[in-house]
């Protein structure tokens, strides 16, 4: 039987929320932050030090979600995220101190599992089925605006109004247009299979696959990991990073360079990339990612060395958040989709978390160079672990042995 593919008014739909939404819970963040510090009289780098928090929880929550997605419909899930997520923001708006504010920005990631790609990709996964891969791949194409829209459009609300004034605006988008959207998604029927009891629970990664399976998905969600640390280190510090080499305008004039190159990445996978596997595609992505740090390590501070290091490096991270969530899809089918993309989720928030301050104590202690170096070795260290999958997921598996219930 042939499987419908998702409706193109279902990608447009989630389109907008997507963009809404990390325009809102992410990119906004590193623009008004000093403004947020300024208002708090904290440092700056102490209210970076409560996002990285804030991610961490959030990606305790992501299985949870997940799961929580398989069982209810993750269309009906993004309602009560969006609303959750407007509500946070308001709090966070209201804040009367750092404290009260550190708490509504972990309500804010919470929330944000509910709402962003996770929960989206397995929406079209319910409702399109294996055919979804390819809608995974517009959806990401029209979700990558959402820096290019919300970085000048926060930067430009700053120069008029206040920080809070305009969370508490981004807060009536999330509830506004995000949720009535949400409200719709969940109302479209599901393709169902008919699932196992195991597929009723939450999964966990040592509970609902048997050996050789599980064996595979531990070893994607360190590439995920590992990967996810190379991005967040390099995006995090990207400016100041091309900045020091003395590049001045030049150098973030060439930073600027990412953003298109991400989209690009995701145009040329959508028309050309379906005859490749999506085991494929992560290890070209992890290479793109690691051959960009490699060409910056070996021609920094030399201009042109710099814009294909940039140019590269967006190439690279447009197609791992699309293996994101096409990858489990590949490996491990429809069944129990939203819990696994929930881990895959919480690995790449930990990394996130925490690699921003680990890329700059090296920076700091050892140079950039160094760090650099380091960021090499981590992408051949994702390369070899998404071919290690790729290995894996071709050798024959044999017959489930039933695991007698306790």
């Amino acid at each position: 039987m042939i499987e419908p593919t998702a409706p193109a008014r279902l990608i447009w739909a989630l389109g907008v929320t997507q963009i809404i939404g990390y325009g809102t819970l992410y990119y906004s963040f590193s623009i008004l932050a000093p403004g947020m510090a300024r208002d708090f009289a904290v440092p700056l780098d102490w209210l970076f030090g409560l996002l990285s928090l804030s991610l961490l929880f959030g990606g305790i929550i992501a299985p949870k979600a997940g799961a929580w997605a398989d069982r209810f419909g993750a269309g009906r899930l993004m309602v009560p995220g969006s609303l959750a997520a407007g509500l946070a923001m308001a709090a966070a708006a209201c804040s009367p101190n750092a404290i009260a504010f550190g708490l509504s920005l972990v309500l804010m990631e919470a929330a944000s599992a509910f709402v962003l790609y996770g929960t989206a990709f397995a929406a079209i996964v319910q409702i399109g089925g294996r055919s979804a891969q390819r809608s995974i791949t517009h959806l990401t194409l029209i979700a990558g605006f959402a820096s290019t829209l919300f970085w000048p459009l926060t930067g430009i609300l700053s120069d008029q109004v206040d920080w809070r004034t305009i969370y508490l605006a981004f807060a009536a988008l999330n509830i506004l247009v995000c949720m009535p959207i949400h409200l719709w998604v969940g109302r479209l029927p599901r393709q169902t299979e008919a699932p196992s009891c195991a597929d009723q629970e939450p999964l966990a990664p040592s509970a609902t696959l048997h050996p050789p399976r599980n064996g595979l998905f531990i070893v994607m969600l360190a590439a995920f990991a590992i990967e996810g640390l190379v991005l967040a280190s390099i995006l995090t510090h990207m400016v100041p990073m091309v900045s020091a080499l003395g590049l001045g305008t030049a150098g973030l004039v060439t930073s600027s360079l990412f953003g298109p190159s991400q989209v690009a990445s995701r145009l040329l996978n959508m028309l050309f990339g379906g005859r490749l596997s999506q085991t494929m595609l992560a290890v070209t992505s992890a290479g793109l990612l690691t051959t960009a740090l490699s060409v910056l390590f070996m021609t920094s501070p030399w201009l042109p060395g710099v814009v294909v290091f940039a140019i590269l490096f967006g190439l690279g991270s447009g197609l791992a958040s699309i293996v994101g969530g096409t990858l489990p899809l590949e490996l491990f089918g429809r069944a129990g989709y939203g819990a696994r993309l929930g881990w895959v989720s919480a690995a790449r928030q930990f990394s996130s978390a925490l690699a921003p301050f680990a890329f700059a104590f090296i920076m700091q202690a050892r140079g950039i160079s160094e760090a650099v170096l380091i960021g090499i070795a981590a992408g051949g260290a994702a390369i070899a672990l998404f071919l290690q999958v790729a290995f894996l997921h071709r050798r024959p598996t044999p017959s489930p042995t039933p695991v007698p219930s306790s």
